[in-house]
């Protein structure tokens, strides 16, 4: 797609993190002119987000970075909550499957992710990147956005037809967007350890969260070869105590893990914020601008992976020529999923943030209780299927994400690359120049047939129309299905039939 006259490209994106290298990447391989800057020069060499889900290295997997990727990773088998003398509160088990093809979660080490992004988006001639750029403001009219910006050189501009603000918690877009943050009242301050697990380590080998009212403390894997612990701060300790080395290696010695090496220590108060308003005219937020969470559902940088897949197929569909109101439905969808994991991440944080013992001796013996019983205490994070926005409601199977199966070491999303699908059981007579479509039949198909077959036959559907980020538009008859699509992502205005 060319750039008119006047746009330095069509989205600008600021903030070059694993979010916005990611929105950045989907929309260059669409063709859309994209800009992306960073006030930073160099990726940062330490880790921070330490797990990422299926349903992202699926979106790795589109990007073609999923194996090079699953190289600076490692599974965790499993996810407990423990009382202080080590009983089982809660156990999460973590497949090694799951309906997006991949294992249900990885562990992973954040640069060596960063870099594959980087070094994917210098051979896509549509992505420009600019480090050692600092976003100032923005100016928006009918047309497009005038982006300041300090770079070495001194001040400069760029203009965009959107732009899209990646910066982080901070973000000085989401200032400009406004609207203010929804807080959801949860705000701890935590002590973060990054080691090295050195020859002869003996570190854990699932996830811990260790509910012990006198220190609550967090163990987890991280990339290969790394470790980290999270210790909640106490009343009157203060950053500059905690961070002493000396104190970080009292937390450490108990858990008589062998030779470690300090690689990152950090504060960091854990809170669960929203953006009110994600979309403010041409601009726009996604990730950590937009939302900030707990790290105990593992689900912050998922949340803006998310955010990024179900932007940029959109932003590619509007700049193609589909109604503005299709950018309305990112907040309307995304918002809800971000909700339920922030409450989610929260009531794990309330579980194990509890300091008055009295309190914590009666959790323990009720959820004790209810693991014996067989009830669950907390659900396992998931994110909600999508219940309203550019979905066709009434069908079936709406909103949720669609299964990749995979068989023979081949994907589906493989064979039927980028873009929207339209799959049918038998062939109808229509055509459709905005979704691939194809019969179960088709040869192509064949190493998936049946699993295609046994999700039309659990839903009672004819046909499905997946959209481009794998959530699914709606199931029915495939005619129905190509108009009602249409109607989203073209510049159509005659009706489309109903759904079903």
């Amino acid at each position: 797609m060319s750039t008119a006259a006047g746009f330095d490209c069509d989205v600008l994106i600021v903030g070059l993190g694993p979010v916005g290298a990611t929105l950045a990447a989907l929309l260059a391989r669409a063709g859309i002119r994209t800009i992306v800057l960073d006030k930073d020069a160099e990726v940062y060499p330490l880790p921070r987000a330490a797990h990422f889900d299926h349903e992202i290295m699926r979106i790795f997997q589109q990007l073609g970075i999923a194996e090079t990727v699953e190289r600076h990773t490692q599974l965790a088998p499993a996810y407990e909550f423990r009382t202080a003398d080590g009983q089982a509160l809660l156990r999460f088990e973590i497949p090694a499957h799951s309906p997006s093809g991949w294992a249900a979660g990885y562990m992973f080490h954040q640069p060596a992710l960063e870099h594959a992004l980087r070094d994917l988006l210098a051979t896509l001639p549509a992505a420009t990147m600019h480090t050692g750029w600092r976003y100032l403001s923005q100016e928006q009219d009918n047309s497009g956005v005038t982006a300041t910006i300090d770079t070495p050189s001194g001040r400069t501009t760029r203009r965009a037809r959107y732009l899209v603000g990646c910066d982080g918690a901070s973000s000085p877009v989401r200032s400009e967007v406004g609207g203010g943050m929804i807080d959801f009242q949860f705000d701890e301050p935590w002590l973060v350890i990054d080691a090295r697990v050195l020859p002869g380590a003996r570190t854990p080998e699932i996830n811990l969260q260790i509910c012990d009212p006198k220190r609550p403390t967090t163990c987890v894997l991280m990339g290969p070869g790394r470790h980290r612990w999270e210790f909640m701060l106490l009343p009157g300790e203060t950053p500059d105590q905690v961070l002493d080395d000396d104190f970080i290696q009292s937390l450490i010695t108990p858990w008589d893990c062998g030779p470690v090496e300090l690689e990152r220590k950090a504060v960091y108060r854990f809170h669960g914020l929203m953006a009110n308003r994600w979309r403010n005219g041409r601009v726009l937020l996604a990730g950590d601008s937009a939302h900030q969470m707990p790290p105990f559902a593992g689900q912050g940088m998922c949340s803006g992976l998310r955010d990024a897949a179900n932007l940029a197929w959109k932003l590619q569909a509007v700049l193609a020529g589909a109604p503005e109101a299709l950018l309305d439905t990112y907040q309307t969808e995304r918002a809800p999923h971000v909700r339920a994991i922030i409450e989610q991440a929260i009531g794990m944080g309330r579980v194990v943030c509890t300091l008055d013992p009295v309190a914590a001796a009666e959790r323990d013996r009720g959820m004790l209780a209810q693991e014996a019983g067989g009830a669950r205490p907390l659900p396992p994070a998931r994110a909600a299927s999508l219940t309203s926005g550019c979905v066709l409601d009434g069908t079936t199977g709406a909103g949720a994400l669609f299964p990749q199966p995979t068989t023979e070491g081949q994907r589906l999303d493989d064979v039927l690359h980028d873009g929207a699908w339209l799959l049918s059981r038998t062939t109808w007579p229509g055509a459709s120049d905005i979704a691939t479509v194809m019969t179960l039949e088709d040869a192509s198909l064949a190493p998936f047939r049946k699993a295609l077959t046994d999700w039309l036959d659990r839903e009672g559907a004819d046909a499905v129309l997946v959209r481009p980020d794998r959530y699914v538009f709606g199931t029915g008859d495939p005619s129905v299905l190509a108009a009602a699509y249409a109607r989203h992502v073209t510049d159509e205005t005659t009706p489309a039939p109903h759904g079903r």
